[in-house]
């Protein structure tokens, strides 16, 4: 039976982690199951937890008041839900929604955190790391709403 620091190998995030600062991040960790159609959280929740996908998929969404939840990137396996649970105030900024039912390892962002200030070499490499998640993420908003705003206007009478 693989234990939560094996799984973590295959997360893109953890990949080339030293050991034992693998097994500091497992340590936080448990895992979990979610249904289709729940969240895993909503803007402007506490961040207290951020998820390693080991199956399913989960829908990053930006709620446009006329528009309704306009999903930004759709995360599967070996990817990563959530960063907020790093950076202050630790809030969500977006939503995210189970589509397939998910098989993950949760993480306790304040158990993290608090090994993070303890070890500032595990709290550098993970912040590099969050950081690149985070540029990446930004970048698919970004584009997500040069779509869906930045079409042009449709012609009017001539």
């Amino acid at each position: 039976m693989r234990t939560i620091q094996d799984e973590l190998a295959d997360v893109s995030l953890f990949a080339g982690l030293r050991p034992e600062h693998l097994a500091l991040v497992a340590g936080c960790g448990r895992n979990v199951a979610h249904a289709a159609g729940e969240h895993l959280f909503r803007e402007g929740d506490p961040a207290d937890l951020f998820w390693a996908l080991r199956a399913g998929k989960v829908a990053i969404e930006l709620h446009a008041e006329r528009r309704g939840a306009l999903t930004v990137e759709t995360l599967g396996e070996g990817e990563v839900v959530g960063w907020s649970w790093l950076f202050p105030p630790h809030r969500y900024a977006f939503d995210a929604r189970v589509v397939e039912p998910v098989r993950a390892i949760a993480f306790d962002g304040a158990c993290l955190r608090g090994k993070c200030e303890r070890d500032h070499e595990l709290g550098y490499e993970l912040m590099k790391r969050m950081a690149r998640l985070f540029s990446r993420r930004l970048a698919a908003t970004r584009w997500q709403l040069l779509d869906v705003y930045g079409a042009p206007a449709a012609p009017g009478p001539v």
